[in-house]
């Protein structure tokens, strides 16, 4: 039966129109130039990205942190739809699992591409690496990560396997793996943020704020992609997203994202009405340091899309226009990938410890990598969404499944 749920699940996800075939073949040459770059970046080593000894994490690091975010954003649907029981959630619950999966695997790419030589990682295995468990807390965040994506797999593709088979959902076992599920969501970006704010030689990083700042840009940014995908599905499938499920998750983008904007209104007046030294990374990313202004472009961009969306988002009205809101969920997403990716990472690295000032500029390789790696999440993320649609829609079902699944 296993056998027979899998070759039914690609045979399906294999069919598709023009537009199909269109987006996936230009994911696919995208993953080509990635793998390119990759073999580059591997036989050279990472001279070949924008990185130096000064600035050791770039654009890959602040990728990888901006994702984790957009995987916990999943339990955005999952807690109104098993806690609340929201009926419009619940018919969609499945596909932000999906979501969930594709964005720890676009998170574990990036782990890969910003290790510069792959065959160390094996060190971030327990057992059979230096793994350094408990006292690193990178060997935590492997851990809650890897954690996650079991946890969203197995409900994801547990419920899809009872729907498929027409049996009855076992809520003794799958009730408390949604629970933890939720609870464990909350934990992978907070180990995330702790990840970077134990590290005292960094100020720009090293306060009690960073996890909650981290969790509300997750809730902000995650929703709104979400919201992006669930208008593709309802223009280009027979499945009906509800309204009331976009609407709550609409809801949820505006006032995440305006604690998110709050949080780092207070982090600007507490850092700079007494600037000291400590304040220099975020004085650089505001206005520049000595003279070097790369960020600042990056910095007020980002405050400009992510206020201006706030600003639009809080009338209900524009809430639910459908044709304005996708374009807000947009510039949301993007605001918080330059606030919280190369907004936050980069300047915490000037000045360094010793008083060094140097500025990052990501190469032709870890752009294209880059780009390469989220072609890569969203190719997953399609055959995962394809899949998991058509098995609700019934169109893929075993041939003795009975009519209706019950939760």
């Amino acid at each position: 039966m296993l056998t027979s749920f899998v070759s039914d699940y690609m045979r399906y996800v294999l069919k598709g129109g023009t537009k199909f075939y269109a987006w996936m073949g230009s994911l696919a040459v995208l993953i080509v130039g990635m793998m390119y770059v990759f073999y580059l970046q591997n036989t050279d080593g990472l001279i070949v990205t924008g990185m130096t000894s000064q600035i050791h994490d770039g654009l890959y690091f602040a990728n990888l942190v901006f994702l984790v975010g957009v995987a916990a954003g999943a339990v955005t649907i999952v807690f109104p739809a098993y806690v609340y029981h929201h009926e419009g959630m619940h018919k969609v619950t499945v596909l932000g699992e999906m979501l969930a999966i594709a964005a720890v695997c676009m998170v574990m790419m990036f782990v890969f591409a910003h290790m510069g030589r792959p065959d160390r990682l094996w060190h971030m295995l327990p057992i059979i690496g230096i793994f350094n468990f408990p006292h690193s807390m990178l060997a935590w965040d492997v851990l809650v990560l890897n954690g996650y994506l079991i946890l969203n797999f197995i409900c994801g593709f547990y419920y899809l396997w009872v729907k498929y088979t027409g049996g009855k959902i076992n809520n003794r076992f799958f009730m408390p793996l949604v629970y933890v599920s939720i609870v464990w969501a909350l934990s992978i970006h907070t180990v995330t943020a702790f990840l970077i704010a134990t590290m005292p030689a960094r100020p720009m990083w090293f306060h009690s704020m960073m996890p909650i700042r981290f969790i509300v840009t997750a809730f902000a940014a995650g929703p709104a992609l979400i919201i992006l995908a669930f208008i593709v599905i309802r223009k280009n499938t027979k499945m009906w997203v509800d309204d009331s499920a976009i609407d709550l998750l609409a809801t949820i983008v505006t006032w995440c994202l305006g604690l998110a904007i709050f949080l780092t209104m207070s982090e600007i007046v507490v850092e700079l009405y007494a600037r000291t030294e400590h304040a220099n990374g975020l004085y650089y990313l505001m206005f520049g340091l000595h003279g070097l202004t790369n960020l600042v472009p990056w910095f007020w961009s980002s405050v400009i899309l992510m206020v201006g969306s706030f600003l639009l988002l809080i009338f209900p009205t524009i809430r639910r226009n459908y044709k304005l809101l996708p374009i807000l969920c947009f510039t949301t997403f993007a605001g918080i990938w330059i606030e919280k990716g190369m907004g936050l990472i980069v300047p915490g690295f000037i000045p360094s410890p010793i008083g060094e000032v140097s500025q990052y500029y990501p190469s032709f390789v870890e752009v294209i990598m880059t780009i390469g790696i989220w072609a890569c999440g969203f190719f997953i993320l399609t055959i995962l969404l394809k899949g998991a649609i058509g098995i609700l829609l019934g169109d893929i079902k075993y041939s003795g499944a009975k009519a209706v699944v019950t939760k």
